[in-house]
This record gives C-alpha cells, sequence and structure tokens, in this order.
C-alpha cells in the first residue's frame, strides 16, 4: 500500500453546489474568468466529502435548503449566488447556514469573478484535524486522542485538544491537567459567529504547545452545532494539529465535528462483541466522513486478528495496539498517555502524526 501523503499535489479548487443548468454555466463562465477550474456538486451528498477542503465554497440559491438540511458544517468562505428574484426567499436560510455573502446575478459578477481569483492563491485555513471514536465503551478512544495530540505537541506542532463527549469525564482527567486554569466548554457554549483564534488559545488551559478544551464537573450543558463549527473553525486557523475525541451517540455537535476531521480513527478491542458494537457505530458515522479507519487494541483473548476485525467492519487498518500494563498506572498518577514517546501507543500516535504533517519528533524530545 502506498504511504499517504501529508500535503495533497495540487491545491484543492473552488467548490459550486448547484443542481441548475443555466446556473452552472454562468459560474464556470466566472470561473474561468478568473483563472480557475472548479469542481461540481450536484446536491450536498455530492459536496460533503470536498466540502471543508474547498478554499471556496459557492452554492447556487436552488441548493440553499438542500444544504440546511444536510447539516453541513459552518465554514469561511461561503457564497451563496442567485438571480435577481431567486435569492430574496433565501436570506434567513443564508444566515442559518453562515454564509458570509449573497451574490446576485448579473450584478455581482465582477465580484464573483475576484472571489474566484483570490481562491486560487492557495490560501486555505489550517491545521488538519482528527477525530477519535470509540467502537464500543471503554474501547480507549480518549486514550488514544490524548496520545495523540501529547505526540503532536512533542513534535513541536501547536495543538489543540477538544472533548465533544460531554459523558467522557474529561479529556483534562486523561491529561492529569484538572488543576491548570482556563476556559471549560460551558463557557463557549453561547458562540455562533467567528471565534477568535489567538483569544480562543489564550484562554484555554495549556502547557506549551498544546492546549486542551474540556469539560468542567458542573452541571451537563449541551453545546450547540453552531458553537462546534465556530470552535472548530478558530482551532484550525489557530492550530497545526486539532484531535476531537467524539462521543459514540452523535449529536449535532458531534457530527459537526465529524464532518469537519480530516481523518477519523475508530478504536475497537479485539473482541467478536465489541466488534459487532463496532459495526454500529462505524454505519452511523460513516455517512458524515470521508476518511474512517480502524485502530485494533489487544489483548485478543479469542484470538481475533487485527486484519480480520478491520475486514469484518469493511476498512482499513491504521494500526494495532499491543496491551501496554503500566500505561492505566500512569494514567491514575496523572501522567499524558504517550507523554515518554515510548511504547506502542507513542509508536502508533508518531506515525499517524508524520503520516498527516510529514513532522516527526525531534531527538531527545520529551
Amino acid at each position: 500500500m502506498p504511504a499517504r501523503t501529508s500535503v495533497p499535489p495540487h491545491p484543492p479548487p473552488p467548490l459550486v453546489v448547484t443542481g441548475d443548468g443555466d446556473l452552472l454555466d454562468d459560474l464556470l463562465r466566472l470561473a474561468a474568468a478568473g483563472g480557475v477550474e472548479v469542481e461540481v456538486a450536484a446536491d450536498p451528498a455530492a459536496a460533503r466529502t470536498r466540502w471543508r477542503s474547498a478554499p471556496l465554497v459557492i452554492i447556487g440559491s436552488d441548493q440553499a435548503q438542500p444544504c440546511l438540511r444536510a447539516r453541513l458544517p459552518r465554514r469561511a468562505r461561503l457564497v451563496l449566488v442567485g438571480r435577481d428574484g431567486d435569492v430574496e426567499s433565501s436570506w434567513q436560510v443564508a444566515d442559518l447556514l453562515g454564509v458570509e455573502h449573497v451574490a446576485v446575478l448579473p450584478a455581482a459578477e465582477p465580484w464573483l469573478v475576484d472571489r474566484f481569483a483570490e481562491s486560487g492563491v492557495g490560501d486555505v485555513p489550517g491545521g488538519r484535524v482528527v477525530a477519535v471514536l470509540g467502537g464500543r465503551g471503554g474501547a480507549g478512544a480518549s486514550i488514544l486522542a490524548g496520545g495523540l495530540a501529547v505526540t503532536a505537541a512533542r513534535t513541536r506542532l501547536r495543538t489543540l485538544l477538544l472533548d465533544a463527549d460531554p459523558l467522557g469525564g474529561g479529556l483534562d482527567l486523561v491529561l492529569g491537567w484538572e488543576q491548570l486554569e482556563g476556559l471549560r466548554w460551558p463557557a463557549l457554549t453561547g458562540t455562533d459567529g467567528r471565534v477568535d483564534a489567538p483569544a480562543l488559545v489564550r484562554a484555554l488551559p495549556s502547557r506549551g504547545d498544546l492546549v486542551v478544551l474540556s469539560w468542567d464537573r458542573g452541571d451537563l450543558v449541551a453545546v450547540p452545532a453552531e458553537a462546534m463549527a465556530a470552535t472548530l473553525d478558530a482551532a484550525r486557523r489557530g492550530r497545526d494539529f486539532v484531535v476531537v475525541d467524539l462521543p459514540r451517540y452523535l449529536d449535532d455537535a458531534a457530527v459537526t465535528a465529524l464532518q469537519a476531521a480530516d481523518r477519523v480513527f475508530v478504536v475497537v478491542p479485539a473482541e467478536l462483541r465489541a466488534t459487532a458494537a463496532a459495526a454500529r457505530v462505524v454505519a452511523m458515522a460513516g455517512p458524515h466522513c470521508h476518511d474512517l479507519s480502524v485502530v485494533v487494541r489487544g489483548p485478543a483473548p479469542g484470538r481475533l486478528r487485527a486484519a480480520e476485525l478491520a475486514k469484518a467492519l469493511g476498512l482499513p487498518l491504521a494500526g494495532s495496539l499491543r496491551p501496554e500494563p503500566g500505561l492505566c498506572r500512569g494514567l491514575e498518577r496523572g501522567e499524558a498517555p504517550a507523554a515518554t514517546g515510548r511504547g506502542p501507543l507513542a509508536d502508533l500516535c508518531q506515525r499517524i502524526v508524520t503520516d498527516l504533517t510529514g513532522r516527526s519528533a525531534p531527538a531527545g524530545a520529551a
């Protein structure tokens, strides 16, 4: 199997989402005038896998309502385009979608040519986003998420570990950071607009290149999808590497995070019943992500092999984890997972980080 590369050979083109043939002809003409080619999706289902990576997304007025119903994540550089008279009923939908501009043709044609031209300079915001999901309860997803974040920070990547599981107990506990001051999710649930990335980073608990957004031990609060989208947008703009720990039950906020991820890992113990449970999780998560793979955690009491488990789930095998007896003891003492850079977890995390970013930990990094 060829190795994954961290940088695509060509920058992604702008994305046009419309099923209106006449409008598409106009937009293709304007894109050509701006000196760029575009990708075309007739509906939100076709657009989903390219939604986040495109430097500019143009939604035709015919697809405004379908995109809203599809719960596509909020993103920057989103434009709604229609002809005079077509977009009058779309203003409220545009606001709900998080559209930055509404362009009415033909008056907005010169403006759109400029936007297409600007999209060709490669100004695509930010960092890589990976998400981790447990195939069953207690699978070890939070430990893998913590290990990835710690490893990325050891690799000198500016890293954010984001806890999207309100019932997980708090990732600050996984790192041994529960005493560090800083904002937790309850302070950010009202966020629904553009978040200042440097201000967010300064407000969160941090050590070195790693910052964490977790939960407190107070009353359970719901994170709206809009708050998750705004926070992830800021995280991607302000950090090199973002790790999201997802709940097994996907609420709207978790779906938003899942859709924003470049890669998603499902952690599954090497057991028959865990594989059956993971199959349900994969069926639920699969439609919302384009790059889903499995990490198999030992031991395997029934000698179930990692490759067999991955085949049963219909997923590529991202790696396997041998038992690491000292890991749980270290967590109880407040030691962050993979902090030493040694052991099966640290080795897997470093390989994943290197695959995604091309970066390895400096010699002697601690």
